[in-house]
C-alpha cells in the first residue's frame, strides 16, 4: 500500500473515531439529563377549576363543640351546605352533633383518628387513622366518607396514596380563615373575603371550635353571596375522575385536547 493511501485511511480512521465518541458523550448527556428530571409529585386538592363561581365552606372539627349548634343554625339560614372534617376523638365524644350535621345535608369528612403529623407515620398507622375513624362514622350514620383533610395540612406523597388506597379524596384548602389565631370577628371576615387566593372554586379554611369563627358566619357569608358566590359542599365541588392536578395542588378537569396528565 502506497504512503500516501495510509495517510488517508489513517486520517478516516481517526475521524470515524472522534465522530462516534462525539456521539456516546451527546447521547449519555441526553440520557442523563432525562434520568435526573423530578418525578411529578402526588398533591392534595387545595382548589378545583370551575366556570361557575362555587366555592366551599370547609369547619375542622377536632376540639371544641360550643358553637357548632349555632354554625349549623347560621348554614340553614342561609341554605348553605358546608363540610365538616371530623376526628375520630370528636366524633366519639360528639355522636349526635355528627348525626346533625348529616340530617342537615352537610358532608361528613375524615380528618383522622388522633389528629397527628401524619407524613411522620408508617404506611400502616397512616391507614389506621383513617380507617378508625371511617369505621366508627359508618357505624353510627351509615354514612361512606370519602374526603379527608390531613391534620395541620401535613401531609406527603405516601399519605396522599394511602388516602387513595383507603377511597379518599385528600382535600386542602386556598382560603385560610385564620380563625384559629383568634384574631377576631372582623378579622376572620377581612381575611375571608379579601384573600388574594378567592376565587372560582376556593376551599375556604375555617374550625368549628374557634373563638370567633360563629360571630364572623353570618356576615362572611352574607358578603361572599353578594361577590356572587355560590356555596356547595367540597363533595361537590371537587371532580371525582377525568382530572388531573397542576403544581399549585388546582384540580382541572380533562379537556378535548388537554393536558395528557392522569391523576391516577
Amino acid at each position: 500500500m502506497e504512503k500516501k493511501e495510509k495517510i488517508r485511511y489513517a486520517v478516516l480512521g481517526a475521524a470515524f473515531i472522534l465522530v462516534a465518541g462525539m456521539f456516546f458523550c451527546v447521547s449519555r448527556q441526553k440520557s442523563v439529563a432525562v434520568t435526573a428530571m423530578p418525578k411529578e409529585r402526588t398533591l392534595p386538592i387545595y382548589c378545583v377549576q370551575k366556570e361557575k363561581p362555587q366555592i366551599s365552606l370547609t369547619f375542622d372539627a377536632a376540639w371544641g363543640n360550643e358553637d357548632t349548634g349555632v354554625i349549623l343554625e347560621i348554614l340553614e339560614k342561609y341554605h348553605v351546605k358546608a363540610t365538616f372534617f371530623m376526628t375520630g376523638g370528636w366524633v366519639k365524644s360528639y355522636p349526635e352533633d355528627v348525626k346533625k350535621i348529616l340530617a342537615a345535608g352537610h358532608d361528613l369528612g375524615n380528618h383522622s383518628e388522633n389528629h397527628l403529623n401524619m407524613s411522620e407515620l408508617s404506611d400502616g398507622e397512616k391507614e389506621e387513622e383513617l380507617m378508625m375513624v371511617h369505621n366508627r362514622v359508618k357505624q353510627l350514620t351509615g354514612y361512606e366518607m370519602f374526603l379527608f383533610r390531613p391534620p395541620y395540612g401535613d401531609y406527603d406523597e405516601k399519605l396522599v396514596n394511602c388516602a387513595k388506597k383507603c377511597g379518599y379524596y385528600t382535600i386542602q384548602w386556598d382560603v385560610d380563615s385564620l380563625d384559629w389565631k383568634d384574631y377576631g370577628t372582623d378579622s376572620i371576615i377581612k381575611t375571608v373575603c379579601g384573600h388574594k387566593h378567592l376565587g372560582n372554586g376556593s376551599i375556604i379554611l375555617c374550625h368549628n371550635g374557634a373563638k370567633y369563627t360563629a360571630s364572623a358566619l353570618a356576615r362572611m357569608i352574607e358578603q361572599l353571596k353578594e361577590a356572587g358566590y355560590e356555596f356547595v359542599p367540597v363533595s361537590e365541588l371537587i371532580h371525582k375522575e377525568d382530572y388531573y392536578m397542576d403544581h399549585e395542588g388546582r384540580q382541572i378537569p380533562y379537556e378535548e385536547g388537554g393536558a395528557e396528565t392522569t391523576s391516577e
